[in-house]
């Protein structure tokens, strides 16, 4: 395998960081964008990105929040530019299975004369754990609409090892993958399984989409994000196309994704859906 100068966009993030530990155990020269490196970058800063992109062979690129959300597309428009200026010659594009506004993202990729892979991923195995439910887990409440839709949640482990084989090897080139886990649950599954795994009682409330908006803001989270969470549970949720488990990971990995039980045992043992508790002396 031939050494590539490698830039991980997130590469502080939830796949990106799993992304950069490997590739740096294989040896290929990897460099970490996020705000905080050297060169740094910044989706909100386009004049960090050509020090960032210099002398990159491949991109592995991650949109934060989502490529959904508006300003995207011009963001991976500009980004392409820039790559094709900088004489990157292949992009791997992290995308939304069921996420019809961030499918136009991908067509910008597709039709930028790189070299690309296309990794659309079901809802993260890793939500429970280091993102938004992973609160009202550790308060033993869990309320959310849509409560019965059936989610083939896909771990991020599984993300990584895709994404790595993507950038390292050509055969992956021109291709669009759909990751899922093995089977599909819905919320009440989700959070039985996490209560199992973790030895707690913790209760999950069905509620009506505009009890949750109004929960979200009550929270005085950014404006963005609420629309991210909602367009997430009414467009994507209500997408038949996220509704289905594809066999990608094992066709291309040769071996089955995680399920959804055996990333909970694993993250149980960590301890981080254990409350903390305060010892008043």
């Amino acid at each position: 395998m031939k050494t590539d100068n490698i830039l991980v966009i997130g590469g502080t993030g939830k796949t990106g960081r799993k992304v950069a530990q490997q590739l740096q155990a294989m040896g290929q020269n990897v460099r970490i964008g996020s705000r905080s490196a050297s060169p740094a970058f910044d989706w909100h800063n386009p004049s960090t990105w050509p020090a960032a992109l210099e002398g990159m062979d491949k991109v592995y690129v991650t949109f934060q929040p989502d490529l959904a959300v508006p300003g995207a597309r011009d963001a991976i428009e500009a980004l392409v530019r820039q790559a094709k200026q900088s004489k990157v010659k292949k992009m791997v594009l992290l995308s939304g299975k069921g996420e019809r506004e961030a499918e136009l993202s991908e067509q910008i990729v597709i039709n930028s004369g790189l070299d690309y892979t296309i990794v659309r991923a079901s809802w993260f195995n890793q939500n429970f754990s280091e993102n938004f439910f992973l609160e009202p887990i550790l308060a033993g409440y869990v309320a959310l609409p849509q409560a019965e839709a059936k989610i083939p949640y896909v771990d991020t482990d599984d993300i990584a090892d895709m994404v790595v084989e993507s950038l390292t090897h050509d055969q992956h080139n021109g291709q669009i993958y759909e990751l899922t886990g093995p089977e599909l649950l819905t919320f009440p599954e989700v959070i039985d399984e996490i209560a199992q795994a973790t030895g707690r009682a913790i209760r999950f409330t069905s509620i009506s989409q505009n009890e949750y908006s109004q929960m979200l803001e009550e929270h005085n989270l950014p404006k963005d994000y609420v629309w991210l969470i909602n367009y997430l549970f009414t467009e994507v949720l209500g997408n038949p196309d996220i509704h289905n488990v594809t066999h990608d990971i094992e066709k291309v990995l040769g071996r089955k994704p995680k399920s959804f039980a055996q990333y909970a045992a694993e993250t149980a043992a960590t301890g981080v859906w254990q409350p903390q508790v305060v010892v008043s002396i």
